[in-house]
């Protein structure tokens, strides 16, 4: 093997670690339930989807009874997708807000139940890129891209770091604030103890002064 192509290897697996989230699955959903799938996206990062129902029958129309409804929300509410009643579709966006975004499917009711095969593929970040693309408009050869890909992963890789760091900053003020309130909720707590135990005390000693029995 020449050391071109062991460069090329190497650059090839370095991104392959690298690289950012691409969730690319199946799963089957049956006639009128839902399925929610997370996927933890910093802000500003690009993010592409695609979606299909598997055809049962290879050569015919999909049955009316495979019909989906998609939709793509943020953590705050914000809708970024919604298609109703389709086959297939796929979504784009930038992400500006970061945090958990849901894409969430719902089969359409159908009686007798029928159970759809779904193909979902979610890319965010580098993945999400489209290379071919790049490449076109550049005219780029294959070295070049695979170091442009490299770079652009090691950018991504970085800023992932930064922002799991700013999360992990924000988990532990998190976890400060509220040491800080069960510190105080339990100093309340021992000072309503002793007063009510004080009180009673007192009640008890004020009872018996009364009944002269001390």
């Amino acid at each position: 093997m020449s050391r071109f192509n062991l460069y090329l290897l190497l650059i090839t697996t370095v991104i392959a670690i690298l690289s950012s989230t691409s969730k690319s699955i199946r799963f089957e959903l049956e006639s009128g339930n839902t399925k929610c799938i997370a996927e933890d996206i910093k802000s500003n990062s690009m993010t592409v989807g695609k979606y299909s129902i598997v055809n049962p029958h290879d050569g015919k129309p999909l049955p009316d009874s495979h019909k989906l409804t998609v939709r793509v929300t943020s953590s705050y509410g914000n809708n970024y997708h919604h298609s109703e009643l389709v086959e297939s579709g796929q979504f784009a966006f930038t992400a500006s807000e970061a945090g958990d975004y849901m894409a969430c499917f719902w089969a359409a009711d159908h009686k007798p139940a029928v159970t759809l095969n779904i193909d979902f593929d979610w890319k965010t970040g580098v993945a999400a890129k489209d290379w071919t693309n790049v490449a076109k408009k550049g005219s780029v050869d294959v070295m070049e891209l695979e170091l442009k890909k490299m770079y652009d992963t090691v950018i991504s890789v970085q800023e992932e770091m930064n922002y799991l760091r700013e999360r992990e900053e924000e988990m532990q003020d998190l976890n400060m604030s509220t040491n800080v309130k069960m510190a105080w909720l339990s100093f309340l707590s021992i000072v309503v103890c002793l007063s009510v135990a004080g009180l009673q005390v007192w009640h008890l000693k004020t009872f018996f002064q009364k009944k002269k029995l001390i």
